[in-house]
């Protein structure tokens, strides 16, 4: 991995001319690729899987992972096919903004991005950050989300002497699950590599439940048992980037492409569990990335050159759903949505001195979606977003502030009665302030605070979807407030135990989300919903992360992740509803939390993981009707590696559920019990 340290972050060498004048005598030594990673500190907080740890985990995909993070709620249809979305602090996941390799996923119409989607096997590092990033060198649109997500993808690495990689996987399973995969990696030159993944995802979705549902006298509503009906899923899954090396900078382009079928199965209500709606995506992208950098004009002696740093990053996306309910009975729909986006943007970064920085970001977005439905407004929008930010820091302070200018207009290419008038021309500024201490420069503790204003807009489904969507919406606006600290401590001993590692994150938070989009029943029908600016929010909660890693003799090494969330996100929309008015917004727990513990001893990993939500309610209605019990999982996972002459073995044997715990995290969405999964992966 090839590491650019920013200027502003360390001084360089200085090459002023007096100080040339004085060698006599010059060496030539041979080129050093740094593989290890800098030590840096973000201002922000961060969470962060990667590498091994990311690997161990017994997760089917990202949105799996991201239950090990704090402030993180998983919305999850239940199943190897159904739908997943994340939610942070309680913003709602509008407010979670998901890159792929430094590019955001985009999704106009429903503005969610359905993280089952996205397979483990070709991931390097998932990174979600409460804020944004550290970086000066970034898009604008990393500027515009209350938390953002990172996916990021291998690049590929080469040993000496062999300059290709091959890897060949496959994952079977409980449910029907077989999951292979093929990785090829080739050094072309030096400077540029190339990689193509592909994989194939089979699951029949068919697995045993329990729904046991009470009255609020605690009399038994109704208690079911059966086994899960339409949920199978065929998906395939292939990626091709070719990654290119500069002197002081680096590119890449890369092609994606995701196919499925997949079953969606009703909720689970009075012993009814079949279901016949049917759904299917294509999802195909290219983007591409281009960075460099320049040295610009000398600085005093000792301080280096000034440089220039320039990125610019580009993506189109086209992604089709067909949705059919052949349902007569409910009511017959067979619809098709195609979305079209084009994505621009380029950023300067100058570093004035070696302790400051500055940047200057442009974007432009172009959204379109096509309909087979009657009097469907097809609508485009056009997104300009300018960011200007800076960076700062002296000895025990960091600090970093930015401010961003969006401005979204929409077209209608058909008008009808309810869309008659495309929404006005949007503009908003959205400042943002972070700030990090180091009260003693020799330690590893730092206190950090930060202050971010941002918005959301209304999707297409929420302007113009028919019959439902309500031209009228403002955009949902959102206030963060946050403050934490976190400390490090690292002790070496002689003894049996040789190392010991403490990390300890704790951050507290306060939001406040105005103009929060809800949808509400139209008339009697429960067909027809009006989308509506009703909702205000307040979120008070605390994130506490501790990592515990022990170095024992005989290259044993144990390694405890630990995280809590406690969240009181209150409904304050009407004052005069006491039902919900101050109540717990729905499915926010007001406890949760997650347990990880990893014994490495040679080849052999032994992983255990555990998983708590605390006690909720499916409507701010705080009631005992509404009531869903807590639920937890312990999953367990044995792990070897095989070597051999000229390739390597991995396999691993996991046990998911392992207490076969009857839950929903989505009401009347029962998710699989007990069940298990055997991983087996070649290199050569």
């Amino acid at each position: 991995m090839t590491i650019i340290l920013s200027a502003w972050h360390t001084n360089a060498t200085p090459t002023d001319s007096l100080l040339l004048d004085s060698i006599t005598k010059q060496l030539s030594i041979q080129e050093v690729k740094v593989t290890a990673q800098r030590k840096t500190t973000a201002v922000m907080p961060v969470q962060r899987l990667s590498g091994e740890k990311l690997q161990q985990l017994s997760v089917q995909n990202v949105a799996d992972a991201l239950r090990y993070f704090s402030g993180v709620q998983v919305k999850d249809y239940g199943g190897v096919g159904g739908i997943k979305t994340v939610d942070i602090r309680s913003m709602g996941s509008h407010h979670l903004g998901v890159f792929y390799d430094g590019i955001e996923i985009g999704n106009a119409q429903n503005g969610t991005v359905d993280l089952g989607k996205f397979s483990m096997d070709n991931l390097e590092e998932i990174s979600l950050y409460n804020g944004q990033k550290s970086e000066l060198l970034q898009s604008a649109k990393d500027y515009g989300s209350a938390g953002t997500l990172y996916l990021r993808t291998r690049r590929p690495v080469f040993k000496a002497g062999k300059p290709y990689n091959i890897q060949v996987g496959m994952k079977a399973g409980t449910f029907g699950l077989a999951n292979p995969s093929v990785l090829y990696e080739h050094q072309l030159t030096e400077n540029l590599h190339l990689s193509a993944n592909a994989e194939y995802t089979y699951a029949t979705g068919r697995y045993h439940f329990r729904i046991h549902k009470l009255n609020p006298d605690r009399s038994v509503a109704w208690d079911t048992v059966g086994i899960r009906q339409n949920g199978d899923v065929q998906a395939f899954r292939a990626e091709a980037g070719l990654f290119g090396y500069l002197p002081r900078g680096k590119w890449h382009v890369k092609g994606y492409y995701y196919q499925s079928e997949k079953g969606i199965p009703r909720a689970i209500i009075r012993n009814v569990w079949t279901s016949s709606q049917r759904q299917w995506d294509r999802n195909s992208f290219v983007q591409g990335s281009y960075q460099d950098e320049w040295d610009v004009g000398a600085r005093r002696i000792g301080e280096g050159h000034r440089t220039l740093k320039w990125l610019m990053s580009g993506k189109y996306s086209n992604d089709y759903m067909r949705y059919l309910n052949p349902d007569t009975t409910l009511m017959y729909i067979d619809n098709h949505f195609t979305q079209h986006e084009i994505y621009l943007t380029t950023s300067l970064q100058y570093d004035i001195f070696s302790w400051w920085g500055v940047s200057l970001s442009g974007d432009y977005q172009f959204n379109s979606l096509y309909s087979n439905m009657v009097h469907f407004p097809y609508p485009r929008r056009h997104t300009g977003l300018v960011a200007a930010a800076t960076a700062w820091h002296y000895k025990w302070i960091r600090a970093q502030a930015s401010v961003l200018s969006s401005s979204v207009k929409d077209k209608i290419k058909r008008s009808t009665q309810l869309t008659q008038h495309a929404a006005e021309r949007l503009q908003r500024f959205t400042p943002a302030v972070f700030l990090s201490y180091q009260p003693y420069l020799k330690e590893e503790l730092y206190i950090r605070a930060f202050y971010k204003k941002v918005f959301r807009m209304p999707t297409f489904n929420d302007l113009y979807y028919t019959d439902i969507g309500n031209i009228s919406l403002k955009p949902e606006d959102a206030t963060q407030y946050d403050a934490g600290v976190e400390y490090t401590k690292s002790i070496a001993f002689r003894s049996s135990l040789r190392s010991l590692q403490l990390h300890v994150k704790t951050d507290g938070y306060f939001n406040q989300v105005n103009n929060k989009i809800v949808a509400i029943p139209k008339g009697n029908s429960q067909y027809r919903w009006q989308m509506m600016n009703l909702g205000y929010v307040e979120i008070t909660g605390v994130d506490v992360n501790m990592g515990l890693t022990l170095g024992f003799a005989h290259d044993v090494r144990w390694d405890i992740q630990m995280t809590y969330t406690y969240q009181r996100a209150k409904d304050l929309t009407d004052p005069k509803d006491p039902l919900t008015y101050g109540g717990q917004i729905a499915y926010i727990p007001r406890h949760s939390g997650s347990v990880t513990s990893c014994i490495a001893w040679n080849d052999w990993s032994l992983n255990y993981s555990f998983i708590y939500v605390g006690e909720r309610y499916h409507n701010s209605a705080n009631i005992a009707m509404n009531y869903e019990p807590s639920w937890y999982t312990h999953d367990l996972a044995l792990s070897k590696r095989f070597s051999f002459r000229t390739w390597d073995l991995s396999t691993s044997v996991e046990v998911n559920n392992l207490l076969n715990q009857q839950y929903d995290i989505i009401l009347n969405y029962p998710m699989p019990g007990l069940n298990g999964k055997v991983v087996l992966k070649a290199t050569f």
